[in-house]
């Protein structure tokens, strides 16, 4: 039965990872992801976030300095990060915003997603 459970929680999930709601605004540009994120912090619990107009990501997260870079490239926000000595893979990501967080969707919209306010 648990494992029943997980499995259906699991599927649950990955259907919703990837999902773009319809309260949801797709960013396709870059002019529009600069507008809403520069000379802002990218704000959700343990991290936050500064990216910048000339390519750069910084910040910190779960008290790790989080630094990387970023570029605009087909409709997504593809990105390379360090936090602390640990380096994530690039990923390429689809940008939403509902008028009140920002969310990116890794896996060029398929994968999982956080959510970020911008303060």
């Amino acid at each position: 039965m648990a494992i029943r459970t997980f499995s259906l929680k699991l599927i649950i999930f990955l259907f919703m990872a990837g999902h773009v709601s319809a309260s949801e605004t797709m960013i396709t540009n870059r002019s529009d992801f600069e507008n809403l994120v520069i000379e802002k912090k990218l704000k959700r619990f343990l991290i936050s976030l500064s990216v910048t107009n000339d390519g750069k990501i910084k910040g910190s997260a779960a008290g790790r300095n989080v630094t990387g870079d970023w570029d605009w490239i087909d409709g997504l926000f593809c990105r390379t990060l360090l936090w602390g000595k640990r380096e994530l893979k690039y990923n390429c990501q689809q940008v939403t915003f509902d008028g009140k967080k920002l969310r990116f969707i890794s896996d060029r919209g398929k994968g999982q997603s956080a959510s970020f306010t911008l303060r």
